[in-house]
């Protein structure tokens, strides 16, 4: 229930943030935060040393999972309500399920799986087609979460294909190195010209200390002691936290199109990855809302 409800808050966060910091350095400051605090303890377990052999992975993991993601959602946000943003992510395990053969994960696609799959298709068009969403700017926003499901989709992937037997601190810990590394340009180029206020500042301290360190190291023990396929039931905790944020705190007005899509989204995904454990155990470790 914690790690659900604290990877149920990012987009709360991430919207307060941006409305006066920039997507890029909203981004590369919870990187940041992060990795100085997982990097010492991947160190400290020796869970570096292996990293050598998979450094192409690695590279890739970093790209796929925190570059594109933490970016694209935090410039989406500027455009589209919180809630609308939790509810489309909320699809992950569905793309996960649509992607898994070029990476190698052949899982049998049987009549409840496939209809877990229209079902998710169905609730993405309810949300996008009821009034949720209007305006080119409104559509570009749609368009970075999806590019965001879609990496940390990859992301989950890649950990399940090429990196599922290292210590995963390992792999994560490094991967926010690279991740900080390559935003930081962005970020310098587009930091802000003044103080943000302290509401701002406090979001990104709350992104990067618990929405991203913390959540890691939950997942890890979660992981350990529940099972990886039993870990995924966070999976339906997070759009609900983040609908309920957006609507009660930031009074967003999620609709009937949007409340129809999140029951859709939810029992998609759940159809379509049931029975799946790789999967599941892929998704629940990887992708770092």
């Amino acid at each position: 229930m914690a790690l659900g409800i604290i990877w149920g808050i990012p987009y709360f966060f991430i919207k307060l943030a941006v409305q006066e910091i920039s997507p890029f350095v909203v981004a590369w400051g919870r990187i940041v935060l992060a990795t100085l605090i997982l990097l010492p303890i991947a160190w400290r377990r020796g869970a570096l040393r292996s990293l050598g052999a998979h450094k192409a992975a690695v590279c890739a993991f970093a790209t796929a999972e925190f570059v594109i993601p933490f970016s694209a959602i935090s410039i989406g946000e500027r455009w589209i309500d919180s809630s609308v943003t939790g509810i489309l992510l909320a699809a992950v395990p569905l793309t996960i399920t649509l992607i898994s053969r070029p990476f190698g994960v052949h899982e049998r696609l049987g009549p409840w799986r496939f209809l877990g799959l229209a079902l998710g298709l169905f609730g993405v068009v309810a949300l996008l087609g009821f009034g949720s969403i209007s305006g080119p700017l409104g559509w570009a926003g749609v368009s970075c979460m999806l590019l965001a499901t879609l990496g940390y989709a990859i992301g989950a992937l890649i950990i399940q294909r090429h990196l599922s037997e290292l210590d995963s601190i390992g792999p994560i810990a490094a991967s926010l190195l690279l991740a900080g590394t390559a935003l930081l340009i962005p970020a310098v180029v587009t930091f802000p010209q003044r103080m943000p206020s302290a509401i701002a500042l406090s979001s990104i301290g709350v992104l990067g200390l618990i929405c991203t360190a913390l959540a890691m190291l939950l997942m890890f023990y979660l992981i350990s002691h529940a099972g990886a396929s039993r870990a995924s039931v966070i999976t339906y905790i997070n759009p609900a936290v983040a609908t309920l944020l957006g609507v009660l705190l930031l009074h967003e007005h999620l609709g009937v199109g949007g409340i129809t899509a999140f029951v859709l989204i939810l029992l998609g995904s759940w159809l379509a990855t049931r029975g799946a454990a790789s999967a599941h155990g892929a998704g629940a470790g990887a992708s770092a809302q």
